[in-house]
């Protein structure tokens, strides 16, 4: 950190900048646009297979879908960029002439991605505030100090657990605003539990008993098909009612994931691509390990690169009975199994056992006490995670692994394996990302705060390059408690700033922790309601970690961010960055320093208040010295 801010700090008052766009802005009703195409609402049905029958394909190359996709999104991201880096303030460097010399070969061009962690909806508001601060539709976001512009720019966005209600929401509502959805009186209406039912407009439409009818009902659908059911059904049949804007009352039952691939403002490349983030769990464990297979979800697949499954299934036909890789001429396809409200709960199995407190509900005592039932046999039988069944990988390439002898796959909660930031994605090598901004809203330390652990995780994994690791590469990370020591949670950290120094190619990482900026937004994982107020502070709280308080920490940041993302880029082209990106790299890249000292309790206090003119200061307290003591002496 610069002298000045220490010295701002210490004063007890820094630069001046206006707080972030209120917490909800005036917006538009929320359009009902996403695509309800399952053939038979939430129950999984056959329909005619398409002329080149389903298949199963090797993970060695990405998707034909996804390599045609590209072609128009990273054209479309070109003016974007241009937008938002011309606005970041790199003197001495033309953003403009270095784009537009270099767009003949797309692959020079920054690919930026954003990830955003689990941690229920602690996560999926904070994260929403990085979201909406990345986003140039926000109010005032295309401002000084501000980042709007990043989010049109970006390639990839992925999320895992409480991360994949955010972006499934985002994305299933065809890449609505975080604006409009806090404004929408459809959805994320987070006052009223899962276990109760949805509100809309302050008013209950379906009673308890008629909104957990109407989720067994639908569950029962699926499962008198023929189709195997889990805790995941009803967690993710709940969900929907909260996340997915649909026009009828059965929580978007008919909403499919693979929908997104479908919509024309995707098809042209108008928005980034959303992936979701689950582990693999094989017959009989119940501990997942840190080598667990990752799979992903895309609009188009479901699959992993990992080398125990090294396959991906297409998505839209996901139930469909695949026979050596493919569906036989004799067979049936399926479709409407790729729900987006079980994608979404396939992602955070973790709140499943919350199903059990049903009990706590006003629902009638008949009623309850049968589909306490259902749920404590499902629990019994340890159907407490995702089914995927018919497993699409049964048999495939005739592999000994467990994924592919079991006639059902089973998938858990994202961040179960440690990497909490659903990073495993964009470092694939096939995907060429350049930067990536991981908003990490975990709860690793005992006060709730994130800690590293999840960086952590995907750094020891990488380095299995033989095994699971499968010449994935990260930035070097240091232990967890040498981010607290030096604070490298607490404010923006640069990992893998020189890529010189790195083993191959591998992104620069953009650490972006939850931190208690303007609210102390350290709920607990487990909180399953929020007031509408503790919503919007949470969301304004990660506008401002993300922007650093529009800049009032350090007025160069929107440069760091530029620089950031030029890096790799101007790497490649051999092209000399300003001179600001030199102090920012100093000022943010993780240096290689350690302290691995055991750290005292974890209680950070607030970094940023509101005076009574309007305007965010350091808050003026011994506490806010010290973080900027911390600050000063870890640079």
């Amino acid at each position: 950190m610069k002298l000045s801010l220490f010295v701002a700090a210490a004063a007890g008052v820094a630069n001046a900048a206006t707080l972030p766009p209120a917490a909800v802005e005036p917006a538009l009703e929320l359009a009902v646009r996403a695509l309800p195409n399952a053939p038979d609402g939430y129950t999984p049905d056959n329909v005619t297979c398409p002329s080149t029958r389903p298949s199963i394909r090797d993970a060695d190359t990405l998707s034909t879908n996804e390599t045609e996709w590209l072609k128009v999104r990273r054209k479309v991201t070109l003016q974007p960029m241009k937008d938002f880096l011309g606005r970041l303030n790199l003197s001495g460097f033309d953003v403009t002439s270095y784009l537009n010399t270099h767009s003949s070969n797309i692959s020079n061009i920054p690919n930026i991605a954003v990830a955003a962690s689990g941690g229920g909806y602690r996560a999926l508001t904070n994260g929403a505030g990085g979201l909406k601060a990345f986003d140039s539709r926000t109010e005032n976001s295309t401002n000084a100090g501000q980042l709007g512009g990043l989010l049109q720019s970006a390639t990839y966005v992925s999320g895992l657990s409480g991360g994949s209600w955010l972006v499934g929401s985002m994305f299933v509502n065809n890449f609505s605003t975080i604006s409009n959805l806090q404004a929408s009186d459809r959805v994320w209406g987070f006052s009223k539990s899962l276990l109760e039912g949805p509100n809309y407009d302050t008013i209950q439409i379906l009673s308890t008993y008629e909104y957990w009818k109407t989720i067994t009902d639908q569950v029962d659908g699926k499962s008198g098909a023929g189709f195997n059911t889990s805790f995941s059904d009803y967690w993710g049949r709940a969900l929907s009612f909260q996340l997915v804007n649909s026009s009828k009352d059965n929580g978007g039952a008919d909403y499919t994931w693979s929908s997104i691939s479908l919509m024309d403002d995707f098809k042209n490349g108008q928005y980034p691509m959303p992936i979701v983030v689950m582990d693999g769990r094989n017959p009989g464990e119940v501990i997942i390990e840190s080598n667990a297979t990752v799979y992903e979800v895309t609009p188009w697949e479901f699959g992993s690169w990992d080398p125990t499954v090294y396959a991906f299934a297409p998505l839209e036909y996901m139930g469909s009975r695949f026979e050596n890789g493919k569906v036989s001429e004799n067979g049936t396809c399926v479709r409407g199994f790729d729900n987006a409200g079980f994608i979404m709960g396939s992602s955070s199995t973790l709140f499943n056992q919350f199903l059990l407190q049903i009990n706590s509900t006003s629902i009638p005592t008949i009623f309850k006490n049968a589909l306490t039932d259902i749920l404590e046999d499902l629990g019994d039988k340890g159907d407490d995670i995702a089914v995927y069944s018919p497993n699409p990988f049964y048999g495939y390439r005739e592999a000994s692994e467990d994924y592919a002898t079991t006639p059902s796959l089973d998938v858990v909660d994202g961040g179960e394996d440690g990497e909490n930031i659903p990073l495993h994605p964009l470092i694939q090598p096939n995907r060429h990302v350049d930067v990536i901004f991981a908003i990490d809203s975990s709860a690793d330390t005992d006060s709730f705060w994130p800690n590293g652990t999840s960086l952590v995780a995907t750094y020891q994994r990488s380095l299995n390059s033989s095994g699971i690791g499968n010449g994935t590469i990260f930035p070097p990370v240091p232990d967890v408690n040498t981010f607290v020591n030096l604070g490298l949670n607490k404010r923006p950290t640069f990992f893998g700033c020189d890529p010189k120094n790195l083993s191959g190619p591998a992104p620069l990482v953009v650490y972006l922790a939850n931190s208690p900026y303007t609210y102390d937004s350290n709920f607990s994982t487990f909180k399953l309601t929020y007031s509408d107020e503790e919503r919007d502070n949470v969301i304004t709280n990660g506008y401002n970690v993300v922007t650093q308080g529009n800049g009032t920490l350090d007025s160069n940041w929107t440069s760091c961010v530029a620089c950031a993302i030029l890096q790799r880029s101007t790497y490649r082209t051999n092209t000399t960055l300003p001179e600001i990106c030199t102090t920012c790299f100093n000022d943010y890249c993780w240096n290689g320093t350690t302290n691995s000292t055991t750290p005292g309790e974890y209680e950070p206090t607030m970094f940023l208040t509101t005076s009574g003119s309007g305007k965010n200061v350091l808050h003026r307290t011994a506490a806010g010295l010290a973080f900027a003591v911390t600050m000063f002496l870890a640079y």
